[in-house]
C-alpha cells in the first residue's frame, strides 16, 4: 500500500498544526519504513485475527441472550472493562441503541453471563459479515468485568461466541485486538487465532517526539 507521508506532513505544517496522524489499513514493513523516513512514529496498532470454524473447545459456563433490561448493567461492565480504550470505552445508552439498530444486529448473537448473584459480569457480542463471500463471523466485542477477572470467563465467552457462529454455518471467525493487549493475545493464540491484517496509526509531531 502506498501512503504519501511527506504530503500528509506538509499539509499539517501548512495548516499550522503541531501534529497529524495517518491511519493505514493492511500496514506492512514497507509502510513502516516510509513512515519513519517522513518522521512519523507508530502510535497504535490494531490486529485483525482470524481462525477457521468449527471450534473443538467447549465450555460449561452458562450464557443467555441479552435482554433490553440489561442495558444499564451492560454499559457498566463494558465501560469498566474498556476504560482505557479509545473507541469501546465510555459508551452511552444512545450508542448501544444505535449499534443495535444496525442491519447486522442479531439479538441471538449477543451473549451475556450472570454471576451467581444474578449480576451481569461478562459478555460476548457477535456479528456476521454477510456482505463478503464467504460470510465471516466476528467476535464484535467481548469483555469481563474487572472484578470477575481470573475465573476463566474470557475464554469461556469467546468459546460460546465461536460456537454460536459455527451453528450458523460459518467457516471462519475474526476479531480485532490492540497489539499491546498481551493477555488478550495470549488467550486468542491459545484458541487458534492468527494475525490476518494490521492497521497502524502513524503520528508526526512538530518537535519530532513520539506521540503518546
Amino acid at each position: 500500500m502506498t501512503v504519501d507521508f511527506h504530503a500528509a506532513r506538509a499539509a499539517a505544517a501548512a495548516a499550522g498544526l503541531d501534529s497529524t496522524t495517518v491511519t493505514v489499513a493492511a500496514a506492512d514493513d514497507a509502510v513502516d519504513r516510509a513512515a519513519r523516513h517522513a518522521g512519523f512514529h507508530c502510535t497504535r496498532e490494531l490486529l485483525q485475527l482470524r481462525r477457521p470454524l468449527p471450534i473443538t473447545d467447549t465450555t460449561e459456563v452458562p450464557v443467555r441472550t441479552y435482554r433490553p433490561a440489561d442495558a444499564g448493567a451492560w454499559l457498566d461492565v463494558n465501560n469498566r472493562a474498556f476504560a482505557w480504550h479509545p473507541e469501546q470505552g465510555g459508551w452511552t445508552l444512545a450508542q448501544l441503541h444505535a449499534t443495535q439498530a444496525e442491519p447486522w444486529y442479531d439479538p441471538a448473537g449477543f451473549l451475556v453471563h450472570e454471576a451467581p448473584d444474578g449480576r451481569l459480569d461478562a459478555f460476548c457480542w457477535t456479528k456476521v459479515h454477510g456482505d463478503v463471500d464467504p460470510p465471516v463471523g466476528e467476535i464484535f466485542v467481548i469483555a469481563v468485568d474487572p472484578a470477575a477477572h481470573g475465573a476463566g470467563l474470557g475464554r469461556a465467552l469467546v468459546v460460546a461466541g465461536l460456537t454460536h457462529l459455527q451453528q450458523h454455518g460459518l467457516h471462519h471467525a475474526m476479531l480485532y485486538v490492540e497489539a499491546d493487549n498481551a493477555p488478550a493475545l495470549q488467550l486468542y493464540d491459545a484458541l487458534g487465532f492468527t494475525v490476518h491484517e494490521r492497521t497502524r496509526w502513524y503520528t508526526w509531531t512538530a518537535d519530532g517526539a513520539p506521540s503518546t
